[in-house]
């Protein structure tokens, strides 16, 4: 009787494995998509200097770090603003070595990758820039 109990167990976990499989395999990984659109856009309008389509993917609670020391989203916008009225345009961003970690809930995320930035300064001179970005991303509101 165990030897048939065991031989049932077997067969059903034989089935059931492949379905399982085709199952896992079919499901969309629709979390890491939209990070990985959301990552392309924000820096699209950061190439493009279109300033308030690269701000709208911030949230107003936004805080970051750099070289400068912390600042939120009104100071960043405000400098990052009169940076490019000053003649100063990004002409070109590449994003290389994206790694995404993606919360349980679906609802949280960090995105982390290497930047390559090239701007033209006001002065005419060539800055080329390599960046190390972490970007910490919340769901809200669907």
């Amino acid at each position: 009787m165990h030897m048939k109990s065991a031989k049932l167990v077997s067969c059903a976990l034989v089935l059931i494995a492949p379905i399982t499989f085709f199952v896992a395999q079919a499901r969309p990984r629709p979390s890491e998509d939209e990070i990985k659109d959301i990552e392309q856009r924000a820096n699209a309008a950061y190439e493009a200097n279109d300033l308030p389509k690269y701000f709208s993917f911030y949230a107003s609670d936004f805080s970051q770090f750099l070289p400068e020391g912390r600042t939120d989203l009104e100071k960043y916008r405000k400098d990052w603003t009169a940076y490019i009225a000053e003649g100063n345009r990004v002409e070109k961003v590449e994003i290389s070595d994206l790694h995404l970690q993606v919360g349980p809930s679906k609802d949280t995320a960090i995105a982390s990758y290497l930047l390559k930035v090239r701007t033209k300064l006001k002065d005419g001179k060539i800055s080329d820039e390599n960046n190390q970005e972490s970007d910490v991303l919340f769901k809200r509101n669907g």
